[in-house]
């Protein structure tokens, strides 16, 4: 079996599995980080369930520890992967914890702990629009979207940015030196809805497979299917990679724009 965990190349896949009708996405190769900065709106506060993040305030209802606005930016550039499970829900008031029944902090409770959801995973005193539920964060995350659009927008934004941020062979700097690219611009949600479907079955887009030429980067995908264990995944990812992949995010470095290749 393939350990990727121990050389970090699972950052240079991304793995996302929707599940529309339970309001969630299995993902691989996308950090806490990049969710983080990429969402459309910023996070507010955070109910740390699992973690080992030494900052935030303490809340007497839950006995849970929270963080806040500012805490988030310092929680991003932490070490989050050597956490092992890192999970959180999100809120809007602080007020909001010192209102959560004893069935509320049941099931918040049985949410980090086994990673499902007894009933609807947002709740109207939290305001919530995320639930976070990670085990060595990026390499199995499974996130809850109130709000679709959120995930699309925040993996078009994410993609470019790791693309332009890839370090070693695989760098843009690296492959094209007489080449300034200083920054891509966030792959539209327009363009990301032309896989809906796809990604409602799970797809991998791999930027260690980009092409990378004078005119245009394209960025090819392959359709995976459902996978819970990230190991399998990957080892099925390395052979289906071997063929020809089901699409391609292409940018138009004159047009500055991107488009979607299906092949």
């Amino acid at each position: 079996m393939v350990q990727l965990k121990q050389n970090g190349n699972f950052k240079d896949v991304i793995y996302v599995h929707q599940n529309e009708a339970l309001q969630y996405v299995m993902s691989y190769g996308l950090e806490f980080r990049d969710f983080s900065q990429n969402l459309p709106n910023p996070l507010n506060h955070l109910l740390m369930i699992k973690h080992q993040f030494d900052h935030g305030s303490f809340n007497m209802n839950t006995m849970m520890e929270y963080t806040n606005k500012k805490e988030v930016s310092k929680l991003a550039g932490d070490n989050i992967y050597s956490y092992g499970d890192f999970c959180w829900i999100d809120f809007e008031e602080v007020d909001g914890l010192d209102q959560l029944s004893g069935q509320e902090l049941a099931e918040i409770l049985y949410l980090g702990h086994t990673k499902q959801s007894l009933n609807s995973p947002f709740y109207s005193k939290l305001n919530n629009r995320f639930v976070y539920l990670a085990h060595d964060d990026g390499w199995f995350n499974k996130v809850y979207y109130r709000y679709t659009n959120d995930f699309y927008q925040m993996l078009g934004n994410s993609i470019p940015g790791k693309l332009l941020h890839q370090k070693g062979e695989k760098s843009l700097k690296r492959l094209l030196p007489s080449q300034k690219i200083t920054g891509l611009p966030p792959i539209p949600t327009e363009v990301i809805y032309t896989i809906k479907e796809k990604i409602k079955e799970g797809v991998a887009i791999s930027l260690e497979k980009t092409v990378k030429g004078r005119a245009s980067l394209k960025i090819p995908m392959w359709v995976m299917g459902d996978y819970m264990h990230m190991d399998s995944m990957y080892e099925d990812y390395q052979v289906r990679s071997a063929k020809q992949p089901y699409a391609y995010f292409v940018f138009d470095k004159k047009a500055k724009e991107w488009s979607l290749h299906i092949n």
